[in-house]
């Protein structure tokens, strides 16, 4: 498949999200941890200090991530107006799943009552499962295999949190570089996104549009941030974030010139600039080596944290709620995945 991919009649018909109420500082989480900063030296507001992160949120214990993910995808039916047994195609797209079989997305049909001839599936691919699956279902619509696609994704960080601070306390022989290893999964928070996508009508109004999808890989940098556990125990995560963080750069790169060769858009054209939040240090490098200019940026990660693949659909909602994006803007968005995997979606608004 060509990594660049043009359509002439999608549109995004709606586009929701859904954030827990409890709040978790940053802060807070170092404390639970106060013993191993004491024995090497380091102080609470570290983490903050590093990601620019202040805090997250987390959904209750138990919550499961098809209740949320059909949460938000009930809302953005609604939305759009679609009765349930309209939609074509439903995929899941989250990092987190109910369990290992079935599809997290049979759930989720389920749940909403989407009709027996709409196919479900999980696709997943770290942080950037949304944006992946929207280009798939994008493809279907293009082709003509369905008139209309929902994509949902449902993450919750606090197992991971919870899991990282337990093994770090867990051990006497802790060093500072492993601590360090950990903080990308304390960065982690919880959200839900959804996005009914449909075929443009004559009668769309002012819906935006899906112009574009442009996707590079590099696995030859999968090391730097994996995450496995064959004991049965909660899930444990190890990141090189500095080596990630300059891989992901130059993948990034090599993206926007194959971008600005697909939608003929460039740095000056482009109107506002949505990206996967990570953290502080992340976004600058990233907007210095693509020359983008900072005041067309929208950022949630200060707030909440690193969603996985909410992060990047909940960011793009919350900025169109608030004003941020306007009707006849070009919107750019970006989002780099573990892997690594680099893809960056054109929106006409």
């Amino acid at each position: 498949m060509h990594p660049c991919l043009s359509f002439q009649s999608v549109q995004i018909r709606s586009l929701t999200h859904a954030l827990p109420e409890e709040v978790v500082t940053s802060d807070s989480l170092e404390e639970r941890v106060q013993s191993v900063y004491d024995r090497l030296g380091l102080h609470v507001g570290r983490l903050e200090l590093m990601s620019g992160i202040r805090e997250r949120r987390f959904w209750p214990v138990g919550t499961r991530p098809s209740e949320v993910a059909a949460r938000a995808g009930s809302a953005a039916l609604a939305e759009a107006g679609l009765a349930p047994e309209q939609v074509g195609c439903l995929i899941h797209s989250s990092v987190c799943r109910d369990f290992m079989e079935p599809a997290t997305a049979s759930v989720v049909h389920a749940r909403l009552g989407l009709g027996p001839h709409c196919q479900a599936f999980d696709l997943s691919n770290a942080c950037l499962g949304f944006s992946n699956a929207m280009v798939v279902a994008a493809g279907m619509i293009e082709s003509g295999q369905i008139e209309a696609a929902l994509v949902v994704a449902g993450e919750d960080g606090r197992p991971l949190v919870e899991e990282t601070l337990a093994d770090l306390n867990s051990r006497n022989d802790c060093t500072r570089d492993e601590v360090k290893r950990a903080y990308a999964s304390l960065t982690i928070g919880s959200g839900a996104a959804a996005c009914v996508l449909t075929r443009s009508a004559p009668d769309a109004g002012s819906h935006p549009r899906l112009i574009a999808g442009v996707g590079l890989s590099a696995t030859e940098h999968h090391e730097l941030c994996s995450g496995d556990r064959a004991d049965g125990r909660g899930p444990l995560m190890e990141t090189d974030s500095e080596a990630l963080l300059q891989a992901g750069v130059v993948l990034a790169q090599e993206t926007w010139v194959l971008f600005q060769e697909t939608t003929g858009w460039g740095a000056d054209s482009v109107d506002r600039f949505i990206t996967h939040q990570v953290g502080r240090a992340h976004k600058r490098a990233l907007f210095e080596a693509l020359g983008l200019d900072h005041d067309k940026d929208f950022t949630t990660v200060e707030t909440l944290g690193n969603m996985g693949s909410v992060s990047l659909p909940a960011t793009l909602a919350m900025a169109a709620e608030e004003g941020f994006i306007h009707s006849g803007q070009k919107v750019a968005l970006q989002g780099i995945g573990s892997g690594l995997q680099c893809q960056m979606l054109a929106l006409e608004w």
